[in-house]
């Protein structure tokens, strides 16, 4: 995600007023050797990042709207977002890196696009892969997409099963909603982060396309408690990032 032309940054969003509790990202990915600013939202009508930070925190401002505005415009939606969690002061809370993420009801055409750009359906069809979707009453639409492309759909109704068949079919790449009936996303991705058969799966998060202001509060919450008081070194913040 680096790039030494500054027109090409990082930007750090979902701020608001508070750009101050941005600094240490910013110093973190500077030392890095990458360019990195604060921004708002307004700003991606003239400009494109190369990829963005976002603050999904109780204390941003209206993080996950911001998410969904992302990726509902085709404009953007294919701008790499990591979410993060940063306390009040700016600090690391946590970090997400997942593959991607999607609204639902799915785009069909946006995620055959964005699998085959991330070279994830070339050999669907040439060998037997599994692709695992992870949802309370399951997504026929997305099934569809994906057996289509060639794969074999494996659907999963919660993290703990999600976690069980992931570890015994190693499916190819996975889809899963934010909020399960027993976690979120966040915390199923870390669960399967602790099995080797699982820990590389390519993991997209599904969300809702309109979401209400508790819901996404909610959401917010579910994070909160997943980082608790943890506090993430620079060195395990950059990792997120590719190397230059």
């Amino acid at each position: 995600m680096s790039n030494s032309r500054p027109e090409r940054e990082l930007w750090i969003l979902g701020l608001g007023d508070r750009i101050d509790r941005g600094a240490l990202v910013c110093s973190y990915l500077a030392e890095a050797g990458y360019w990195a600013r604060t921004a708002k939202t307004e700003e991606l009508a003239e400009n494109r990042p190369l990829g963005i930070v976002l603050d999904i925190s109780p204390h941003s401002i209206d993080g996950w709207g911001i998410l969904s505005a992302i990726k509902s415009s085709p404009e953007t939606r294919d701008i790499p977002v990591l979410p993060v969690f940063l306390s009040e002061k700016g600090k690391v809370g946590g970090a997400f890196p997942v593959a991607g993420f999607f609204l639902t009801p799915i785009n069909r055409e946006h995620v055959i696009d964005k699998l085959a750009v991330m070279g994830l359906s070339d050999d669907a069809e040439d060998y037997d892969l599994q692709a695992m979707v992870v949802t309370k009453k399951g997504d026929e639409q997305l099934g569809k997409v994906v057996t289509e492309l060639g794969f074999t759909l494996l659907n999963a109704y919660s993290a703990k099963e999600g976690v069980a068949l992931a570890t015994i079919a190693h499916p190819y790449l996975l889809f899963t909603s934010f909020m399960l009936p027993d976690s979120s996303a966040f915390e199923f991705h870390d669960r399967l982060r602790l099995y080797p058969q699982t820990r590389n799966i390519p993991v997209f998060v599904l969300l809702k396309d309109s979401m209400k202001e508790g819901e996404r509060m909610a959401m917010s919450r579910s994070v909160e408690y997943l980082v608790r008081k943890k506090e993430l070194s620079k060195e395990e913040f950059l990792n997120c990032f590719r190397r230059k």
